[in-house]
């Protein structure tokens, strides 16, 4: 009697067992089917953006990833003259001679694009890229809203960096972003807390896209509802937020859209040769912390009006001075080096970054996954570097070094 009962339980624990593989299975089969019906969706990139087979494409057409508002070239186009040599075979970074190539292939470079003055002196794509490629800028755009600000403060738009953001952005008032002056979102020391984390799913900087997108949140509304974490230019801190934020100050200013007013005021007046675009959240609001897209040649002329102070051609696009202003430490938290109030050893000014053991006053902007544009002022070099590298948190200073030894070999002193 014991053994046909336990064989009844058995029999029963079995046919429950198969039927859990065949539920589980269905549901499995069911999820993965969806996930293959959304790649071929619009939301399908999202879903791909980072992964290693897919990065080199969606960085070169982000437009189809996020939704976008153009940036217009017009008018004559800046020219640049061709003269082009090789660049060094070495670089020397922490006491060992290593190879440009197998850099530049570790970082998963995209574009390597050099200036000296006007003039292209090297130019290499990589990965079916070419010069046609709209390079994503990550945050590199942080550069480019900085100047933007620097063009709105000399056109009075902005009365003063001493503002309250809650000025320009009433919706902020109230929020932990409402009395910081304009000059703390400048130089990444708002004191908000705002997780930056890029390998953690719960960040800030993850989570705000996601709601953005997933759930159609308006991403001034995430930066409505962040805390203070200290007092506002005390601590140099990397947040996205605040130049998030900023960009929100330059639309409440101007009156304008950021790409509106950078298609104004910089795009068509300085003579970038193609259209450029920048990405926004579904509310339209350009995501004002990264996402513009352009040309490697545009992305060096940008280089090249911060190595001309302002200039294109004969034509002044940024206030004068602004330049020097936006590329030096204006305070203790900012300077390069070890240094106890900054979140890492780059110095920073305004959405500009100042190497330690700074060589011939040179800066850099710097976007995840290995974008750069680098100025060399003194020996009158601009570096564009783009990639898909995801070891790119390890790899700025050796960046910098390579970008060090090519202007030491294709640089001249520039006059005095």
């Amino acid at each position: 009697m014991q053994d046909a009962s336990s064989s009844r339980r058995w029999r029963w624990v079995r046919r429950a067992l198969m039927w859990a593989v065949i539920v589980l299975g269905g549901l499995a089969f069911g999820l993965y089917g969806g996930y293959r019906y959304l790649l071929t969706t619009a939301w399908g990139p999202m879903f791909t953006l980072f992964a290693d087979d897919h990065r080199g494409a969606h960085f070169q057409a982000m437009d189809r990833v996020f939704p976008s508002v153009p940036v217009r070239a017009g008018g004559e186009t800046w020219p640049l003259e061709w003269a082009l040599e090789s660049i060094p075979e070495t670089y020397e970074f922490r006491g060992e001679e290593r190879a440009v190539e197998a850099f530049l292939e570790r970082t998963e470079t995209t574009t390597l694009l050099v200036l000296r003055g006007d003039t292209i002196v090297y130019e290499h794509y990589r990965a079916d890229w070419s010069e046609a490629s709209p390079a994503t800028s990550w945050s590199v755009a942080k550069s480019v809203v900085s100047a933007l600000v620097g063009i709105a403060l000399e056109e009075g738009s902005i009365e003063s960096l001493e503002e309250p953001v809650s000025r320009y952005v009433p919706k902020l008032a109230g929020s932990g972003y409402g009395d910081v002056p304009i000059r703390h979102l400048l130089t990444m020391s708002s004191g908000l807390d705002f997780d930056e984390g890029y390998d953690s799913n719960s960040s800030d900087v993850n989570r705000i896209f996601f709601r953005a997108f997933a759930f159609g949140e308006p991403m001034l509304d995430y930066y409505a509802a962040l805390e203070r974490r200290r007092e506002p230019g005390t601590y140099n801190d990397y947040i996205s937020s605040d130049t998030g934020v900023l960009a929100h100050v330059l639309a409440g200013a101007t009156g304008m859209s950021p790409a509106e007013y950078l298609e104004r005021r910089i795009w068509g007046p300085a003579g970038m040769e193609a259209d450029a675009f920048w990405n926004t959240d579904r509310s339209g609001a350009e995501i004002g912390f990264c996402c513009l897209n352009a040309v490697a040649r545009d992305w060096a002329r940008f280089g090249l009006l911060y190595l001309n102070d302002g200039m294109a051609r004969d034509r002044r696009i940024l206030p004068e001075g602004w330049v020097a202003r936006s590329v030096e430490p204006e305070g203790p938290h900012l300077e390069p080096g070890p240094n106890p109030l900054s979140h890492w050893t780059f110095g920073y000014g305004y959405k500009w970054w100042i190497p330690e053991d700074r060589e011939d006053g040179e800066f850099t902007a710097i976007g995840v996954y290995g974008q750069y544009v680098y100025v060399n002022p003194q020996r009158s070099v601009v570096v564009v570097k783009t990639g898909t590298d995801p070891g790119f948190e390890h790899h700025d200073h050796e960046s910098v070094a390579l970008f060090r030894a090519i202007a030491r070999s294709v640089g001249v002193p520039r006059d005095p």
